[in-house]
């Protein structure tokens, strides 16, 4: 596919880069000459120096001869309007990054108005991760599919753990049938395991289960855990007033510490259930007398990398409560994940996933077959899943008379409000949503599941 992404800041390069790992030619547009060579230099990217809504730059760009236009410029204003703009003289498809919390609230109207494909609102995205690790306090990882009715669920096993050395086979008497172990990481290996795989301690497993199931499961593992009920959320930016409404919505106790002054008004008037807090939240004595360890969770969540990790750092050492990180740059993600600093976020990440997922989509012979993507385990592993349009392939054949890549595993099946476990007499269904795991990454369609 030919697409464009015009603004190439953090987020728009690794969008493009991304694409490029799909087999898309991928145009970019930016008005700094330097940020375009850096690009350009990274992937193999066409670059053109300009503003994204002239007309002129975006015709020198090919904008009639692409399928796609992507715009994560800073400003909203300026997406919606280059999407305008492409819609109109290009007839492409269009995605606009909009993050303002006004913008959002009126997006089914904006889209429909300025004919966008779809918008992409990073800061919520970021602020929808970290709802679900505080909803499961204990994970290392945690991904939704079907209406949220599955969850993958990524933890370590602990050391002693009453599954260690247990196979999985006999492992599923105490996990119970409606929970399946979909993928294993022991040290740098990475497996989709059968029923003789044998589970050790320190492994790093992904499960799908359903959030019902997760206590049951935690007490199998012989993990335990607390229910979060008071969130400190360092940094009072976008992200925190998108986290702090769906924290207090849910009964949780949000304090905010931010430095500057206006915003923290702004914020007061915004959140009155929450405690605002003008401060810096990597000051010791500051987060002592805000009880720092009377907390269950801290969201490292401010504009620096270096702050983030370094609250981190200091939480994780002094209080057992759960750890988010938020970091922007690409040179200290791989160090960041070697740190005890909980969970680290990427929101260029996030947002990657999401265009991916649009991009396959429209590559498929009919649109959104891919409801859902997510990667895990540093990418090397993808959670999919796939709305059946069509089963003509399956002929009505059980899972078992069907030849299933290696390293791929079926996970759920979701049939008219009901979740499926499939077992190998099970048939693939039009209209069903199944999820699948695979290191056979780039899957676009449930068919490409298949040999």
């Amino acid at each position: 596919m030919k697409i464009i992404v015009a603004g190439c800041g953090r987020v728009g390069n690794e969008i493009a880069e991304q694409l490029i790992k799909e087999n898309n030619e991928i145009t970019v547009i930016d008005t700094d000459y330097k940020t375009l060579d850096d690009v350009t230099g990274e992937c193999d990217a066409i670059g053109y120096h300009g503003d994204c809504t002239s007309f002129e730059t975006l015709k020198m760009a090919g904008v009639e001869e692409t399928d796609l236009l992507i715009a994560t410029t800073d400003q909203d204003e300026k997406n919606m309007l280059a999407c305008l703009i492409a819609k109109k003289v290009g007839n492409c498809q269009t995605i606009a990054r909009v993050r303002s919390p006004q913008y959002s609230k009126e997006i089914v109207y904006l889209k429909e108005e300025l004919g966008l494909s779809m918008s992409i609102n990073p800061e919520y995205a970021v602020a929808d991760e970290m709802v679900r690790h505080i909803k499961i306090p204990s994970a290392f990882e945690v991904d939704t599919f079907s209406k949220g009715l599955i969850n993958l669920v990524s933890f370590t096993i602990p050391e002693n753990s009453p599954l260690d050395n247990v196979a999985i086979k006999d492992a599923r008497v105490k996990l119970g049938s409606n929970v399946l172990v979909c993928v294993v990481r022991r040290g740098d290996e990475i497996t989709i395991p059968g029923g003789d795989f044998v589970l050790k301690s320190n492994d790093l497993v992904s499960l799908a289960l359903s959030l019902s199931d997760i206590n049951a499961v935690y007490n199998a593992f012989g993990i335990k855990t607390k229910k979060i009920k008071h969130v400190l959320l360092a940094g009072g930016g976008t992200i925190s007033y998108y986290l702090a409404v769906k924290l207090l919505d849910m009964g949780i106790k949000v304090k905010i510490i931010e430095k500057n002054t206006a915003r923290c008004e702004e914020l007061s008037e915004l959140l009155p259930d929450a405690v605002i807090i003008n401060g810096d939240a990597t000051d010791k004595s500051l987060l002592e007398e805000e009880s720092i360890d009377k907390m269950d969770a801290v969201c490292s969540i401010m504009n620096s990398d270096e702050e983030n990790i370094l609250l981190s750092l200091y939480v994780s050492n002094m209080t057992d409560v759960k750890v988010m990180t938020k970091i922007h740059r690409n040179s200290y993600e791989d160090i960041a994940k070697t740190l005890p600093i909980g969970h680290v976020i990427s929101t260029k990440k996030i947002t990657a996933e999401y265009i991916i997922r649009y991009v396959r989509s429209m590559k498929n012979a009919f649109n959104n077959n891919v409801e859902a993507l997510y990667r895990m385990m540093d990418d090397r592993v993808e959670a999919l899943e796939f709305l059946v349009r069509d089963d003509k392939k399956f002929e009505g054949k059980p899972l078992k008379d069907l030849k299933i890549k290696s390293n791929t595993l079926v996970c759920s099946i979701y049939r008219k409000n009901k979740i499926i476990r499939p077992g190998g007499n099970d048939i693939i269904r039009k209209g069903d949503n199944v999820v699948v795991v695979t290191t056979n990454t780039g899957l676009n369609d449930i068919e490409d599941i298949f040999e």
